[in-house]
């Protein structure tokens, strides 16, 4: 298991570098794999989100235990949280953010804390644009998913995966 957790990174890593030199002027390698991996992870939260909404749930209310009733559009976008939680926690762990000197637990539950503030900021931004707005919910939730991607970067960089400042000689 191991050996093949170190294979992916290497594939995961060498794809992406791959693509960094035409970039290398414009940002660091950092910013360019952050880019990419969250990209991509955002595509498919997209994709996950739009197909629970479409195939799963049919756009039809989702009643659960004890009474709880979720919009199509909340079911949808905690499923698609579901899958791709592990995956982008992966992704910054070991291709975006390696060099931190934090311990695994504390990366996970910073990422997590981190993660939960999205998950408010993501769900009131598909409330308001979806029930105030009145806008389409796949295209309200890219736009809100763009909306927190700034702070997600800064937040995982800076908080979750923090690096020991470079000492100067």
């Amino acid at each position: 298991m191991l050996k093949l957790h170190y294979k992916l990174k290497k594939l995961i890593l060498t794809l992406v570098d791959f693509f960094y030199p035409p970039f290398k002027r414009i940002m660091p390698a950092q910013t360019f794999r952050y880019a990419v991996c969250g990209g991509g992870n955002a595509a498919l939260n997209i994709i996950l989100f739009s197909s629970f909404l479409h195939f799963v749930y049919e756009k039809q209310l989702v009643y659960l235990p004890f009474g709880l009733v979720l919009t199509p559009y909340v079911a949808s976008f905690i499923s698609a949280f579901l899958i791709t939680f592990p995956i982008g926690f992966y992704l910054s762990l070991f291709v975006v953010f390696p060099g931190s000197h934090l311990r695994r637990r504390v990366q996970l539950f910073r990422y997590f804390m981190i993660v939960m503030c999205n998950i408010l900021l993501n769900y009131t931004f598909l409330k308001i644009f979806v029930e105030v707005f009145h806008w389409y919910p796949t295209p309200a939730y890219i736009i809100d998913y763009a909306l927190v991607i700034t702070f997600t970067y800064f937040s995982q960089r800076y908080f979750s995966f923090r690096q020991k400042p470079a000492v100067d000689n």
